[in-house]
């Protein structure tokens, strides 16, 4: 890696999580993203895909997404509007289920971006389904 990369990296490991954990990335949700670690409530995944799109890290999003959702174009749709919203923040209204014993569960949130220079709000009712032991993305339906 160059030097540049490598600071970047560093400083991102050490900032706090864009999921607003308020844990470092390192500590909260870069394992999952690394593939070291697979969340283990649909809360950990609703954060950790939500930092995924922070980082526009379109493979994890494509990964943690139910096979009963998944599209076909999927990643190649992600790839073409990855790059047009700034996510700002992310605030948790709730949650049901989704615990480590669980089957399935929802996620309430709100999540604030831009478009260019224009505020934007996501109010959604995500919910969560296991695949194969699995946390997934079912659908923002719930």
């Amino acid at each position: 890696m160059n030097e540049p990369t490598e600071q970047i990296t560093g400083i991102r490991d050490l900032s706090l999580c864009p999921c607003k954990s308020r844990e470092t990335y390192a500590a909260c949700c870069q394992s999952f993203h690394l593939g070291r670690a697979k969340p283990e409530t649909a809360l950990q995944l609703m954060r950790s895909r939500y930092s995924a799109y922070f980082f526009r890290l379109v493979d994890y999003l494509v990964t943690t997404t139910h096979p009963d959702s998944r599209t076909s174009d999927l990643k190649m749709r992600l790839e073409e509007t990855i790059y047009e919203a700034n996510w700002r923040f992310l605030t948790i209204l709730g949650s049901s289920k989704g615990g480590p014993s669980d089957k399935s569960g929802k996620v309430e949130f709100v999540a604030e971006y831009f478009i260019g220079d224009e505020a934007h709000k996501l109010h959604e009712h995500s919910r969560f389904k296991r695949f194969k032991g699995a946390w997934k993305y079912l659908d923002g339906r719930g």
